[in-house]
């Protein structure tokens, strides 16, 4: 079953003290299930991966490999839409006192009818208040 992933749990996979057994389930759901993700998601990664550079968590190899790997996945980008974002995303951020960034996964959840899989507890909130479920 496709669902929304959220790169809270994508990031789990690059660094070895915050996989889980739900982020590692998750990448191995990756071998049968399409994740969706929106627009923010790769610059989101991306940006997660070099600033864990810079602070000397990882290594440019390792950041290398780990953008091979997810090239590799089964993972389907939302190009961004400004009218979709100031209408539809910022009333969910709204709604549930998320950041724009956050909400963009709620409110693809919820329009695509698909479970979310995230490690972020106010998110994980959110989607459920929101009747979204959660990919478990």
């Amino acid at each position: 079953m496709p669902f929304v992933l959220d790169a809270s749990v994508a990031l789990a996979w690059a660094f070895e003290d915050e996989s889980t057994p739900y982020t590692d389930w998750v990448q191995d759901a990756l071998a049968h299930d399409l994740a969706r993700v929106p627009g923010i998601w790769p610059m989101e990664v991306l940006n997660a991966m070099l600033v864990s550079e810079r602070r000397g968590r990882i290594a440019m190899a390792a950041t290398v490999g780990f953008i091979t790997i997810v090239r590799g996945l089964p993972i389907e980008i939302e190009g961004p839409s400004l009218d979709r974002l100031a209408n539809e995303t910022i009333a969910v951020a709204r709604q549930h006192a998320l950041s724009v960034y956050d909400a963009s996964y709620l409110d693809l959840a919820m329009r695509e009818g698909l479970p979310l899989a995230t490690r972020d507890q106010r998110l994980r909130a959110a989607s459920r208040a929101a009747g979204v479920e959660l990919f478990e």
